[in-house]
């Protein structure tokens, strides 16, 4: 939920800080179209631009950092007036954020953070606090389980990507009992339902046919609704025999919710 009403003030924000000196010409380099959270930020950027008049190019990275700066490098040869950028990693991005200062074309980041010394080649990063959204599942976890002992497996997203590491920052140390070792695994389900689904079934496999797993922790709604579709294909419960969390607020994972199929949401 949080991270739906951040979506919507985080591009309207951005939107806004122009909208003054309109018409504009904005370039939005999406990092792709993995999951439904993704696909709403590209329709509520459409949806702000076309309100406050301005023009948005939208370039899909397709989760690729070389598709997105080719994307960006684009967006200043046209010479638009601002750049939105969703990064897909948090490094490497100097070399064409210096083209863009040095033609006086404000980039702003939306979603995820980067990786730069020089802060001032970009204006501002609007994002959510995703080191708290880590440590609410893992407090409602350690509520949850009363003491015992716990094995997460966790779904992670794509290698590199500012999330993916500053939401396991929140995660609870020692306790709940988590194994690393499968947690490094898990880069690959790269915030796409089907990959989630894929490794979860390999976690199954490997874990007693899942007993041995007390819950599974995603870091975004698709991947974790991708699980519970393998535990249910597994003969397991979804909610009771593997518990289940993550982060978004897409609209299937609310109907998992009331289904008893996910129980923690942030």
């Amino acid at each position: 939920m949080w991270k739906r009403l951040l979506l919507v003030t985080a591009v309207s924000a951005a939107m806004s800080s122009m909208a003054m000196a309109a018409p504009l010409t904005v370039g939005f380099s999406q990092v792709g179209s993995e999951s439904g959270w993704r696909a709403a930020e590209t329709n509520v950027a459409k949806s702000e631009a076309e309100k406050r008049g301005i023009t948005l190019k939208i370039a899909d990275g397709q989760q690729k950092q070389e598709n997105q700066i080719k994307a960006v490098r684009s967006f200043v040869a046209q010479g638009v007036d601002a750049i939105f950028i969703a990064p897909v990693v948090a490094t490497g991005w100097e070399p064409v954020l210096k083209e863009a200062k040095d033609a006086e074309i404000p980039v702003f980041l939306l979603d995820r953070s980067i990786d730069v010394k020089d802060k001032s080649l970009y204006m501002t990063t609007v994002t959510a606090d995703n080191v708290l959204e880590g440590r609410l599942i893992g407090d409602w976890l350690v509520k949850e389980v009363d003491g015992k002992p716990c094995n997460v497996v966790e779904l992670q997203g794509t290698v590199g990507a500012s999330v993916r590491s500053t939401v396991r920052k929140g995660l609870p140390k020692p306790s709940p009992k988590r194994q690393t070792s499968k947690s490094s695994a898990l880069s690959l389900a790269t915030f796409t339902r089907s990959k989630g689904k894929e490794v979860m079934e390999s976690f199954i496999k490997a874990e007693n046919n899942g007993k041995n797993i007390c819950m599974v922790y995603a870091h975004n709604d698709d991947m974790v609704i991708g699980a519970i579709q393998a535990i249910k294909e597994a003969g397991l419960k979804p909610g009771k025999d593997i518990l289940t969390g993550s982060i978004d607020g897409v609209p299937d994972i609310y109907k998992a919710m009331i289904d008893g199929e996910a129980q923690c949401q942030r």
